[in-house]
């Protein structure tokens, strides 16, 4: 059984660290800066939009995804943190 608990826990490690573990936010900063980068880019649209109208359509949606990159930015850093804290729990109660 300790030996299957303690597989258990390394595989915990092995995926935290994959996933960039340790209060590392680099995860959740390039998913940002890549919704960063397509609102910039409808933004551009939006200045050689043809209308009004349209140039406000592509305003919003930029601004819709700058919103959902920030949601995701957080819900990676939450993740990560919650991640640390249960690798943490689990290392303790299988020290026991």
């Amino acid at each position: 059984m300790k030996k299957l608990s303690f597989a258990l826990v390394g595989a915990a490690a092995l995926a935290l660290a994959a996933c960039g573990g340790k209060g590392d936010d680099s995860l959740g900063d390039n998913v940002n800066d890549n919704y960063e980068a397509a609102a910039d880019n409808l933004e551009a649209a939006a200045d050689n939009a043809a209308t009004p109208a349209e140039a406000a359509t592509l305003e919003n949606q930029a601004d819709a995804l700058e919103a959902e990159g920030d949601r995701k930015e957080e819900a990676i850093d939450e993740a990560d943190v919650n991640a640390a804290n249960g690798a943490g729990a689990a290392a303790a109660v299988n020290a026991m």
